[in-house]
Protein backbone atom coordinates (compact mmCIF):
# COMPACT_ATOMS: atom_id res chain seq x y z
CA UNK A 1 0.00 0.00 0.00
CA UNK A 2 1.48 3.72 -1.09
CA UNK A 3 0.96 6.59 0.86
CA UNK A 4 1.48 10.09 0.84
CA UNK A 5 2.43 12.16 3.89
CA UNK A 6 1.05 15.65 3.91
CA UNK A 7 2.13 19.00 5.79
CA UNK A 8 0.26 21.91 4.29
CA UNK A 9 0.67 25.48 5.16
CA UNK A 10 -2.15 27.89 5.55
CA UNK A 11 -2.92 30.39 2.61
CA UNK A 12 -1.25 28.42 -0.02
CA UNK A 13 -1.87 28.56 -3.95
CA UNK A 14 -1.96 25.24 -6.00
CA UNK A 15 1.00 24.35 -8.91
CA UNK A 16 -0.82 23.77 -11.47
CA UNK A 17 1.21 21.64 -14.35
CA UNK A 18 -1.20 21.89 -17.51
CA UNK A 19 0.13 19.30 -20.12
CA UNK A 20 -0.76 19.59 -24.01
CA UNK A 21 -3.88 17.85 -25.29
CA UNK A 22 -2.87 14.57 -26.76
CA UNK A 23 -6.09 14.68 -29.31
CA UNK A 24 -8.62 17.18 -29.84
CA UNK A 25 -11.86 16.29 -28.07
CA UNK A 26 -15.71 18.12 -29.31
CA UNK A 27 -16.93 20.74 -27.80
CA UNK A 28 -19.72 18.89 -27.03
CA UNK A 29 -18.36 16.20 -25.45
CA UNK A 30 -16.13 18.33 -23.27
CA UNK A 31 -19.46 20.16 -21.73
CA UNK A 32 -20.54 16.38 -21.43
CA UNK A 33 -17.37 15.64 -19.57
CA UNK A 34 -16.67 18.32 -17.39
CA UNK A 35 -17.46 18.01 -13.49
CA UNK A 36 -17.82 14.49 -13.67
CA UNK A 37 -15.24 13.54 -12.18
CA UNK A 38 -14.47 14.29 -8.44
CA UNK A 39 -12.04 13.27 -5.41
CA UNK A 40 -12.90 12.70 -2.02
CA UNK A 41 -10.66 12.08 1.58
CA UNK A 42 -12.07 10.27 3.78
CA UNK A 43 -10.39 11.43 6.93
CA UNK A 44 -10.15 9.35 9.93
CA UNK A 45 -8.64 8.84 13.14
CA UNK A 46 -8.41 5.89 15.79
CA UNK A 47 -9.19 7.07 19.70
CA UNK A 48 -8.97 4.07 21.74
CA UNK A 49 -10.81 1.45 20.08
CA UNK A 50 -13.17 3.79 18.30
CA UNK A 51 -12.80 5.02 14.51
CA UNK A 52 -14.17 8.55 13.73
CA UNK A 53 -14.57 9.97 10.42
CA UNK A 54 -13.98 13.85 9.71
CA UNK A 55 -16.99 15.46 7.89
CA UNK A 56 -17.62 18.89 6.64
CA UNK A 57 -20.65 20.48 6.03
CA UNK A 58 -22.09 22.17 2.55
CA UNK A 59 -23.49 24.74 1.96
CA UNK A 60 -26.76 23.56 2.04
CA UNK A 61 -25.87 22.32 5.89
CA UNK A 62 -25.74 18.92 4.95
CA UNK A 63 -22.34 16.80 6.20
CA UNK A 64 -20.11 15.55 3.58
CA UNK A 65 -16.71 14.31 2.93
CA UNK A 66 -13.63 17.32 1.96
CA UNK A 67 -14.07 16.80 -1.94
CA UNK A 68 -13.90 18.38 -4.98
CA UNK A 69 -12.80 18.50 -8.61
CA UNK A 70 -9.77 16.39 -9.96
CA UNK A 71 -6.94 18.71 -10.65
CA UNK A 72 -4.99 18.69 -13.71
CA UNK A 73 -1.30 17.67 -13.10
CA UNK A 74 -2.17 16.40 -10.06
CA UNK A 75 -2.43 12.72 -8.79
CA UNK A 76 -6.12 11.94 -7.46
CA UNK A 77 -4.14 11.94 -3.98
CA UNK A 78 -2.67 15.01 -4.31
CA UNK A 79 -5.92 16.60 -5.16
CA UNK A 80 -7.64 15.06 -2.18
CA UNK A 81 -4.87 16.20 -0.26
CA UNK A 82 -5.68 19.50 -1.12
CA UNK A 83 -9.23 19.40 -0.47
CA UNK A 84 -8.90 17.42 3.02
CA UNK A 85 -6.23 20.61 4.33
CA UNK A 86 -8.67 23.63 2.68
CA UNK A 87 -11.94 22.28 3.64
CA UNK A 88 -11.35 20.75 7.09
CA UNK A 89 -7.60 22.00 7.72
CA UNK A 90 -5.97 18.45 7.96
CA UNK A 91 -2.30 17.17 7.99
CA UNK A 92 -2.01 13.49 7.45
CA UNK A 93 -0.95 10.31 5.60
CA UNK A 94 -3.13 10.27 2.03
CA UNK A 95 -3.80 6.80 0.78
CA UNK A 96 -2.42 7.07 -3.12
CA UNK A 97 -5.14 4.49 -4.48
CA UNK A 98 -8.81 4.93 -4.59
CA UNK A 99 -10.49 2.08 -1.99
CA UNK A 100 -13.95 2.64 -3.74
CA UNK A 101 -15.95 5.28 -5.61
CA UNK A 102 -19.31 6.72 -5.49
CA UNK A 103 -21.62 8.11 -7.93
CA UNK A 104 -22.67 11.64 -7.13
CA UNK A 105 -26.54 13.03 -8.66
CA UNK A 106 -25.73 15.99 -10.82
CA UNK A 107 -28.35 19.22 -11.05
CA UNK A 108 -28.76 19.66 -14.75
CA UNK A 109 -27.73 23.20 -15.72
CA UNK A 110 -27.77 25.21 -18.84
CA UNK A 111 -26.99 22.86 -22.12
CA UNK A 112 -25.99 19.93 -20.10
CA UNK A 113 -27.87 16.95 -19.57
CA UNK A 114 -29.78 16.24 -16.30
CA UNK A 115 -28.45 12.45 -17.05
CA UNK A 116 -24.77 13.44 -16.56
CA UNK A 117 -23.33 12.04 -13.42
CA UNK A 118 -20.04 12.60 -10.93
CA UNK A 119 -17.60 10.01 -10.29
CA UNK A 120 -16.09 10.20 -6.88
CA UNK A 121 -12.66 8.42 -6.28
CA UNK A 122 -12.62 8.33 -2.68
CA UNK A 123 -8.94 8.18 -1.04
CA UNK A 124 -8.74 6.90 2.97
CA UNK A 125 -6.50 10.01 5.40
CA UNK A 126 -4.70 9.27 8.42
CA UNK A 127 -5.15 12.05 10.25
CA UNK A 128 -2.27 13.42 12.01
CA UNK A 129 -3.31 17.27 13.24
CA UNK A 130 -5.64 19.47 12.18
CA UNK A 131 -5.04 23.30 11.37
CA UNK A 132 -7.81 25.93 11.04
CA UNK A 133 -9.62 25.43 7.21
CA UNK A 134 -9.16 28.13 4.86
CA UNK A 135 -12.67 27.49 3.85
CA UNK A 136 -13.84 28.98 7.32
CA UNK A 137 -17.65 28.00 6.55
CA UNK A 138 -17.38 23.95 6.32
CA UNK A 139 -17.30 23.50 10.09
CA UNK A 140 -15.55 19.97 10.06
CA UNK A 141 -16.79 17.88 12.98
CA UNK A 142 -15.75 14.44 13.91
CA UNK A 143 -18.12 11.12 14.41
CA UNK A 144 -18.36 7.55 14.74
CA UNK A 145 -18.69 5.35 12.04
CA UNK A 146 -22.72 4.90 13.17
CA UNK A 147 -22.92 8.37 13.50
CA UNK A 148 -21.15 9.66 10.58
CA UNK A 149 -23.62 7.57 8.12
CA UNK A 150 -26.72 8.53 9.90
CA UNK A 151 -25.26 12.50 9.37
CA UNK A 152 -24.21 11.46 5.52
CA UNK A 153 -27.76 10.14 4.77
CA UNK A 154 -29.86 13.07 6.19
CA UNK A 155 -32.03 15.20 3.96
CA UNK A 156 -30.29 12.45 1.12
CA UNK A 157 -32.64 9.95 -0.98
CA UNK A 158 -32.57 6.58 0.10
CA UNK A 159 -30.30 5.79 -2.68
CA UNK A 160 -27.92 8.02 -2.46
CA UNK A 161 -27.55 8.27 1.19
CA UNK A 162 -26.86 4.24 1.08
CA UNK A 163 -23.96 4.61 -0.87
CA UNK A 164 -22.07 6.99 1.24
CA UNK A 165 -22.98 5.14 4.09
CA UNK A 166 -21.09 2.35 2.63
CA UNK A 167 -18.03 4.40 1.88
CA UNK A 168 -17.90 4.38 5.51
CA UNK A 169 -18.24 1.00 5.67
CA UNK A 170 -15.83 -0.13 3.59
CA UNK A 171 -13.44 2.55 5.04
CA UNK A 172 -14.09 0.56 8.09
CA UNK A 173 -13.20 -2.45 6.57
CA UNK A 174 -9.78 -1.13 4.99
CA UNK A 175 -8.89 0.41 8.15
CA UNK A 176 -9.40 -2.18 10.73
CA UNK A 177 -7.24 -4.47 8.12
CA UNK A 178 -4.08 -2.27 7.86
CA UNK A 179 -4.08 -1.18 12.08
CA UNK A 180 -3.46 -3.18 14.82
CA UNK A 181 -4.61 -2.13 18.38
CA UNK A 182 -3.95 1.64 17.27
CA UNK A 183 -1.02 1.45 15.55
CA UNK A 184 -0.52 3.43 12.36
CA UNK A 185 -0.74 2.26 8.67
CA UNK A 186 1.60 -0.67 8.27
CA UNK A 187 3.95 0.31 5.24
CA UNK A 188 7.16 -0.06 3.31
CA UNK A 189 9.20 2.77 3.57
CA UNK A 190 10.31 3.36 0.13
CA UNK A 191 6.74 3.48 -1.36
CA UNK A 192 5.72 6.40 0.70
CA UNK A 193 5.58 9.65 -1.52
CA UNK A 194 5.80 13.24 0.01
CA UNK A 195 4.31 16.18 -0.60
CA UNK A 196 6.77 18.91 0.68
CA UNK A 197 6.05 21.92 2.92
CA UNK A 198 5.57 24.89 0.41
CA UNK A 199 8.92 27.00 -0.08
CA UNK A 200 8.80 30.77 -0.28
CA UNK A 201 9.20 32.03 -3.69
CA UNK A 202 9.51 35.28 -5.10
CA UNK A 203 7.29 38.26 -4.45
CA UNK A 204 6.05 36.41 -1.46
CA UNK A 205 3.76 34.50 -2.62
CA UNK A 206 3.95 30.28 -1.78
CA UNK A 207 3.15 27.23 -3.00
CA UNK A 208 2.79 23.65 -2.87
CA UNK A 209 5.79 21.25 -4.16
CA UNK A 210 5.31 17.93 -4.55
CA UNK A 211 7.53 14.83 -5.36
Amino acid sequence: MSLAEFRLPNHGSRVRTFQPPRKLVPLSQLRQLRGSEQVAAICYRIRGSVIEFLLVQTRGGRWIFPKGSAEPGLTHAQAAALEAFEEAGVHGRMEEGAFTRYVRPKRARNGESASVEVTVHTHLCEVLWLDRPQELDRNPCWFSADKAKRRLRDDRGASYGTELAQVIERAVERIRRFHHEGNTFVDSIHKVRFIDDVREVGGGKRNFKFR
